[in-house]
């Protein structure tokens, strides 16, 4: 089975689904083109149904990226395919993902149908999005909550019906680590046709644990992974595209790869962050603004001596310049004169420890000491 994991990215779709992260078509063609400069694999335009702005933005991001496939979601009908297709007519390649509910709660409380006529409803939505294209996406919506045995009955249907891609979504969160790595395990033990589609992943953060049940799908053989940048989506949000794609490359014992350029994640989570209106956490994974931030003395002591004492990778591997040193109440002596020296000035021992006693105090008023108050504390 091949190691490379095919990135996703719903960032124009599930993403903008959050209130106040609406895009322009125009904005969403820059995003798009950004993304496949990224080296996303799949780009999830968005659902052409919904509203004539979704389907125009569509038409224009297949008109503009060459590189990367666009994806047009719609529901398991007819009306929504073929809004789909139609959006999709100038895409250099083109993927319709098409779906229904899996679990028993959406079968019937959704629908109000049955696990039959579900089967029936999947099976016809894929062939007739295969008179469209022929990258036919299907997702089985709360795979998560849904019975195992039904699942695999549902994904066998649809890979016969044609689909190239089937989506195994925890569309809830809902699901442990172990219990969704399970879940794509039992799909391969027990779906005859399997080898013929790739399975995809698509976790959302309720709990969470959105990456680390994506992680656990494909070390359980799925190949594709669903994503948005800095993990916005509906409600807590969906699998966070850097956090995957750096996991990946930072843990190369497991020997998946994908083609993301990650020097170019930090540039475009700031793009996305601005667009959308959508600032990142200061903590966030990967691209926060403290990711590569050091403020504690011990660690900025033990960064200072070896970087790998306290970080797991380069700054610049994901478009970060480089590690910063905060000045705080709770830096040390170390901290302080590696600041001082790119300042200009040495100073010997006991000099230093002058400084470094009226420097605490500064730093208990101002909470962080920046060039310019050292400035004023050196004169």
């Amino acid at each position: 089975m091949s190691q490379r994991v095919y990135i996703f990215d719903t960032t124009l779709r599930d993403g903008e689904q959050v209130p106040g992260c609406q895009l322009s078509t125009d904005e969403k063609v820059i995003v798009a083109k950004e993304l496949e400069l990224l080296g996303v694999d799949i780009i999830e335009a968005g659902f052409p149904v919904s509203s004539p702005g979704d389907f125009r933005s569509i038409v224009e991001i297949s008109k503009a990226v060459t590189e990367s496939t666009i994806c047009a979601l719609s529901r398991a009908v007819k009306g929504d395919i073929d809004a789909a297709g139609e959006s999709l007519k100038y895409a250099k390649r083109g993927r319709i993902h098409t779906g229904i509910g899996s679990s028993d709660i959406h079968i019937k409380n959704k629908f109000g149908s049955t696990r039959e006529k579900i089967l029936e409803q999947a099976v016809a939505a894929v062939k007739h999005a295969k008179t469209y294209v022929e990258d036919v996406e299907f997702y089985a919506e709360d795979a998560g909550r849904a019975d195992l045995v039904f699942l695999a009955q549902l994904t066998e249907a649809v890979i016969k019906a044609g689909a190239t891609v089937v989506n195994i979504p925890d569309t809830t969160g809902y699901c442990l680590p172990d219990e969704y790595g399970r879940k794509i395990a039992y799909i391969y033990e027990h779906v005859s046709n399997v080898h013929q589609a790739t399975i995809s992943i698509h976790c959302h953060n309720d709990l969470g644990l959105a990456t680390a049940n994506s992680l656990a799908g494909i070390m359980n053989g799925a190949r594709q992974v669903e994503v948005t940048v800095n993990g916005i989506g509906e409600r807590a949000g969906n699998t966070s595209l850097e956090e995957v794609v750096m996991a990946l490359k930072v843990k190369k014992e497991l020997g998946f790869y994908t083609n993301v350029n990650s020097t170019r994640l930090f540039p475009v989570s700031n793009l996305v962050a601005e667009m959308m209106n959508m600032p990142v956490q200061a903590n966030k994974a990967i691209v926060g603004r403290n990711a590569f931030a050091h403020s504690s003395g011990i660690h900025q002591d033990g960064f200072l001596k070896h970087s790998e004492n306290y970080e797991i990778m380069n700054p610049q591997d994901v478009g970060v310049d480089k590690s910063s040193i905060l000045l705080t109440a709770r830096s040390g002596r170390h901290a302080l004169k590696h600041r001082l020296e790119l300042l200009g000035y040495r100073y010997d021992k006991p000099t230093l420890d002058g400084i470094y006693s009226r420097f605490l105090d500064m730093a208990d008023i101002r909470k962080e000491v920046n060039d310019k108050d050292l400035m004023e504390l050196v004169r």
